[in-house]
This record gives structure tokens, C-alpha cells and sequence, in this order.
């Protein structure tokens, strides 16, 4: 009897060594019990992704603000399952990627398969179904999350060339840092120049405040808010509320069709990789102002499906015993991302798709069948 034992665990180790199990979970969806049925149709998507913003940093802005936030108004909530096609844990890339093109990718990938091709993104889908499109980050405009709905690349760090593939996506409407990667370049080319040339209108945070700037809604728009990365909310930026409302206002004139526009909170993000409660909560409560104005967009234009999610949640972050709502005490358990599940919250025709339980590729796909693409 002992010898047999000891023949089947060998048995077991070795059929196990012959079959390892993939180092993250196989996509395999589990169809909900009911599907919910599309009433009508968006003329306009506008997806705002809070990067790092898990459950726990809605808690403590919404804490900190009176035990309120703009995002109490979505009736749809849903869950999405944020991991990449490489690791448990993704990053900002694959996540993106995942939002906006609707398949699972390496993290640092921008737009491109686990293979590096590239895959159609939702942006260019809807510039190719004659709609506007735009894009506003409190990050450089080249950053990971913005790059992956424009650009094509195997890595998220190549800044140079996603600026070039931004140059020419004819995109409608830019707002964001990162002004050198377009003129400060190896090739000797100046891209904001170049996108004068193709009648943008191109302004930066040296001529005036992004609140002062006319805009020109028979010219495309590129507005660069810095250098490189814009400034915190705490050291005083504060176009992102603004740019949010002005580009839903822009892209509504320009797309006769309707439009799509992603907007992001970058900063969110960055405080949980700081370890910082104050940052986090200062950010997201500028995010949170920024859906405000866009839910006061959707509800007197009443055409528009508004998303608010986030890539992925950052710091493992917590609000320990002996908290209030007016001082949060924190903790975190890591200065990168974890792979806890992300809530998604939707308002407008097409919300009713976004409830329950679903891989983060199914965005890219709620938002292509509420488009009717």
C-alpha cells in the first residue's frame, strides 16, 4: 500500500510538471444569467478612467467631502477584472490597451496584441464612423493611458514615437503635458509646428490658463498644460474640471455624428505610488468635480453615456481604525498596483450594459455595441 501511495503522488507531480498552470487566469467569461438589452443608443461616449482609483480612494474622497461625491448620481455599477495577458498585477498600458481596443496585452503595451501587432483601437473606430474625438490627462498626452486609444507601440516608454503616432491620428482635441516630446525630438521635427500646419489650433500653459483660452471650434485643438508632467492639484493645477466640460462643449459643435472622449485622472495614481493619503484624496476629489461637469454635460444634452472606471487601484491602499471623515489615517501595503477588483460606473443611454461582473476588455465591447459599430 505505501508503495502504491507513493507511485500515484509521483503520478500527480509529474502529470502537474507536464501541465503548469498559466501564471495568470485564462480569460473565460462567465456569461450572466440575464443579458441586459441595449434601449437606445448614445450619440456620444465620454469614458473617464481615474487612474488607481480603487474602492478605497472613492471612500476616502467621498469622506473628505462631506460624505459626497458626483459619482453617487450613476444608477449602473459594475465590476471589472483588471489583470493582463502576463501578469495578475497589470499596469496602465495593458490596462488602457484592454479599454480601448478589447483585448488582453503585455504590460507596457500601447495599442498592440501580446504578438505586437497593432489592434484598432475605439478612438479610431469612431473617428472612421465620421466622429469627433478627443482626449484631456492630467498626465502628458504620451503617457500610457492616453497613448493606448492613439498610438502603437510595443512599449509604453518610447514617448517620441507616440507623440508621432498622436501627430497623426488627426485627433480633434488634446489637452495634456508632455509639450517636448513634439518638439524637442531626435528626428529634428517639430510636431507642434506640424499640427499648426494641419489647422490645429495650439496653445500652452505659457501663453495663458487653460480657463482664459478661446477656442476655435472650426479648428481641431491641442492645448499642452506642461513641459513634461503637469503639476499637482496641491502645487496648483486645476484645468482638468474645466477641460472636461470645454472639450464635451468642443467635440458636441465639431462631430455631426457625435463623438467620443476619454478623460483621465493621472494623479490618483501617482499618490498611491507616493504612499500619500493627501495626494490621492486631493486628486480624486479634482476627478470627481471633473465628472460633475460632465454629468451636468449628459444630463442637459441627454444623448450622452458617460463611464467613469479606473486601470487598475494603486498602494493596496486602506483607512484604518481611528479614522473620520475628516482625517482619514491610512495604510498601504505597496507602492505599485494591485489586482483587486475595479468598480465601473455608468450613466446615460447604453448604461444598462456596464452592470455586473466582466473582464476589462468587455468595456472596449459595452461601448462598440452601444455605438451600434
Amino acid at each position: 500500500m505505501k508503495l502504491s501511495l507513493n507511485y500515484a503522488f509521483f503520478t500527480i507531480l509529474l502529470l502537474a510538471a507536464c501541465n503548469p498552470k498559466p501564471a495568470v487566469p485564462i480569460e473565460s467569461p462567465i456569461e450572466p444569467l440575464i443579458k441586459p438589452v441595449l434601449k437606445e443608443r448614445p450619440r456620444n461616449v465620454i469614458l473617464m478612467i481615474g487612474d488607481g482609483m480603487g474602492l478605497t480612494q472613492i471612500t476616502a474622497g467621498m469622506y473628505r467631502n462631506g460624505n459626497k461625491l458626483h459619482l453617487e448620481q450613476f444608477p449602473i455599477v459594475g465590476l471589472h477584472k483588471p489583470y493582463s495577458s502576463n501578469n495578475l498585477i497589470s499596469d496602465s498600458a495593458a490596462a488602457a490597451t484592454a479599454f480601448a481596443s478589447g483585448v488582453k496585452t503585455y504590460n507596457g503595451a500601447i495599442g498592440v496584441k501580446r504578438d505586437s501587432t497593432p489592434v484598432e483601437t475605439i478612438l479610431e473606430l469612431a473617428k472612421a464612423n465620421k466622429l469627433a474625438t478627443g482626449i484631456v490627462t492630467t498626465s502628458t498626452i504620451v503617457h500610457a493611458t492616453p497613448a493606448a486609444f492613439v498610438a502603437h507601440n510595443v512599449s509604453r516608454n518610447n514617448f517620441q514615437e507616440i507623440a508621432l503616432d498622436i501627430w497623426g491620428s488627426d485627433i480633434d482635441l488634446i489637452i495634456g503635458g508632455g509639450r517636448k516630446y513634439f518638439y524637442k525630438r531626435k528626428d529634428g521635427r517639430n510636431l507642434i509646428q506640424e499640427l499648426k500646419d494641419k489647422n490645429y489650433a495650439v496653445s500652452d500653459y505659457n501663453d495663458q490658463r487653460f480657463e482664459e483660452t478661446v477656442i476655435d471650434f472650426d479648428q481641431k485643438f491641442a492645448y499642452f498644460t506642461a513641459e513634461t508632467d503637469p503639476k499637482t492639484v496641491r502645487r496648483g493645477r486645476d484645468y482638468l474640471p474645466a477641460s472636461a466640460r470645454a472639450a464635451a462643449n468642443f467635440l458636441d459643435k465639431r462631430g455631426e455624428e457625435g463623438f467620443f472622449l476619454m478623460i483621465e485622472g493621472a494623479q490618483i495614481d501617482w499618490g498611491g505610488h507616493a504612499k500619500n493619503s493627501e495626494y490621492i484624496i486631493t486628486e480624486m476629489l479634482d476627478f470627481d468635480e471633473a465628472i460633475g461637469n460632465v454629468i451636468k454635460f449628459a444630463q442637459e444634452d441627454g444623448e450622452t453615456l458617460v463611464i467613469v472606471t479606473a486601470d487598475h487601484e494603486t498602494g493596496g491602499y486602506s483607512i484604518n481604525p481611528g479614522s473620520t471623515m475628516e482625517k482619514i489615517i491610512p495604510g498601504f501595503n505597496t507602492d505599485y498596483h494591485t489586482a483587486t477588483l475595479i468598480p465601473v460606473f455608468a450613466f446615460g443611454p447604453g448604461s444598462e450594459l456596464f452592470g455586473g461582473t466582466y473582464e476589462n476588455t468587455a468595456i472596449y465591447d459595452k461601448m462598440k455595441e452601444a455605438f451600434g459599430f
